[in-house]
């Protein structure tokens, strides 16, 4: 829809800009390309092209911050504004993380997340008490920086002052800088950014993360970084509950058998007797993944299963990472169900976590017996059988 609208002498000092960086790159990789081709692009802008620069466009930069000031608050304020600050809250934080994890793929190094966000929350309170706007880390500019031979915080550090000894000191020469050399920039820090090996394996491995890769893609370019963000995220939410509830797995076991004699047991090894190295009225359900509300139906599918033909139904819980109280739920009806028809339940295996979630709901002893294994909760249903 733009193309009608383009400007030929600003595709021009994009193309300057773009083709000064790339051959800086490859024959004077020391030195600095991208600020040797804004430099470039403002020259041919100066000759009158007619191309809009930040002064033409934003009427230039100040030379002074404002005194700092505390805005007014009042409870009209805070509900009028809240919606807003808690969705650029959100959106500022999955922005800066997702810039972090792009600096982590650049540069081998590993972001700390908690102190990212927090340093970005004493950011932004300090950018409000001196008029300005919220901040967030930015992908372009982390890359750009990396793309410049960043390597840890203090790069970041010296860009602020940068920023500020510019704007102190050479402001009127920022204001003669094309808008086109800045896309220019961009542009290439774009391309820089794609990682071409991982778009191919996406493309062999997962459609989902196909599907995700897309719509951020074209919903970034043809309506917004925060539309594309937003639904990325969805989709990729939805896509992981998909994923975490096929992952779940129940596996019948049954009849158990009791621990066997090593051959080379000192105590007098007797002959094998099935009848009674097993026991047929105690039956395992295995249940591996995590329990959440995404998993629960096919639990609770299995769990139905409990009837009248068996004494005795142990639960193994020991590759049960996350009990949500959904699962937790399902597991108290199963309990309650045992108990109505007169079934000893054991569960094996349960984290602390997951007992102190399930004793919440009413699931605990006596009604239920907890074990730490399969073979102690094997112990625990010897005991508890009558004589």
């Amino acid at each position: 829809p733009a193309l009608p609208g383009a400007n030929p002498s600003a595709i021009l000092v994009s193309a300057v800009t773009v083709g000064g960086i790339l051959a800086i790159k490859r024959w004077r990789p020391t030195w600095p390309g991208i600020l040797i081709a804004i430099a470039c692009g403002s020259f041919l802008a100066a000759t009158g092209l007619g191309v809009e620069t930040i002064g033409s466009r934003f009427g230039g930069i100040p030379h002074s911050l404002p005194a700092p000031a505390l805005p007014q608050i009042d409870m009209i304020r805070i509900a009028a504004v809240l919606p807003d600050a808690v969705a650029f809250a959100l959106l500022g934080s999955i922005e800066s993380l997702l810039s972090a994890v792009v600096a982590d793929g650049m540069t081998g190094r590993r972001h700390r997340s908690n102190c990212e966000l927090v340093a970005q929350g004493i950011a932004n309170v300090g950018s409000a008490l001196f008029g300005g706007i919220c901040v967030t880390g930015t992908i372009a500019r982390t890359a750009t920086n990396v793309r410049s031979g960043a390597h840890g915080p203090i790069s970041g550090m010296l860009h602020s002052l940068f920023l500020l000894g510019f704007m102190m000191l050479a402001a009127p020469l920022a204001s003669f800088i094309p808008l086109a050399s800045l896309a220019g920039v961009l542009a290439v820090v774009a391309y820089n950014m794609i990682e071409k090996h991982a778009i191919a394996a996406i493309f062999r491995s997962s459609k989902g993360d196909l599907v995700v890769l897309a719509a951020t893609f074209l919903l970034t370019i043809f309506m917004g970084l925060t539309e594309g963000i937003l639904v990325g995220f969805l989709i990729g939410v939805l896509l992981f509950i998909d994923r975490m509830s096929k992952s779940v797995a129940v596996e019948y076991q049954g009849p158990i058998l009791a621990r066997d004699v090593a051959d080379t047991a000192i105590e007098d090894r007797q002959s094998y007797d099935p009848n009674t190295a097993s026991d047929p009225d105690t039956v395992v359900y295995r249940i591996s993944g995590a329990c959440f509300f995404g998993t629960a139906s096919t639990v609770a599918s299995v769990l139905d299963r409990i009837a009248d033909q068996r004494r005795n139904f142990i639960l193994d819980f020991q590759s049960v990472p996350f009990l949500d109280s959904t699962a937790a739920h399902v597991i108290e009806g199963a309990a309650i169900k045992a108990k109505r028809h007169g079934l000893r339940l054991v569960i094996a295996g349960a984290s602390p976590q997951i007992r102190r979630i399930l004793a919440e709901l009413g699931v605990k002893p006596p009604d239920v017996a907890f074990a730490a294994s399969i073979d102690d909760a094997r112990r625990t249903i010897s005991v508890l059988a009558p004589d």
